[in-house]
């Protein structure tokens, strides 16, 4: 079973258990993607926890696009990774 699968067969699992449909893989990346760079642009630990804040804009109405381009327009583009603004 590759990495891949098990995320999604996951993903699938843990939206089930909230009562939500799966995500599609492009929606997955696109969150993925802006994790990736809140960790490596910020802190590690705001990785998640942007993730979260997303999905909480996203669950009260916000556009999924519009609310991860705004998280990502806050993380600084020439500060050492690690280090916040």
């Amino acid at each position: 079973m590759t990495p891949d699968l098990r995320l999604d067969e996951w993903l699938a699992r843990a939206a089930a258990a909230l009562d939500l449909d799966a995500p599609s893989a492009e929606d997955t990346r696109a969150v993925l993607d802006v994790v990736r760079e809140v960790a490596h642009g910020v802190h590690r630990p705001a990785a998640p926890l942007a993730a979260y804040l997303i999905g909480v804009a996203v669950g009260r109405g916000a556009d999924p696009t519009a609310a991860r381009g705004a998280v990502a327009a806050l993380v600084p583009r020439d500060a050492p990774a690690g280090e916040a603004p």
